[in-house]
């Protein structure tokens, strides 16, 4: 099974510690607690995936800090990255 670390309670995105594929189920480990979500795509090591829904122009939070604002809506289990936010720092 794939793994995720989530780093705050509050994030709505966890970092994979694999490359994961399509249909792979996740670990996510921190936060909240355990919880298990499915890839809707493939997600390369070191990136964020979606932990739910989020909505276009939500804010993405990771470690608890808002680090960008999601520019389209972001399913639970996609790859999050440059291509479907923007970033709200400097």
């Amino acid at each position: 099974m794939a793994r995720a670390i989530m780093m705050h309670e509050e994030d709505n995105v966890a970092t994979v510690l694999m490359d994961v594929l399509q249909g792979d189920t996740i670990s996510v480990e921190g936060g909240k607690g355990s919880l298990h979500i499915e890839a809707a795509e493939a997600v390369p090591f070191g990136h964020k995936i979606s932990l739910s829904g989020i909505g276009k122009d939500h804010l993405i939070l990771k470690y608890g800090e808002t680090i960008g604002i999601a520019i389209c809506t972001i399913p639970s289990g996609t790859h999050v990255h440059v291509h479907n936010l923007k970033s709200s720092r400097g």
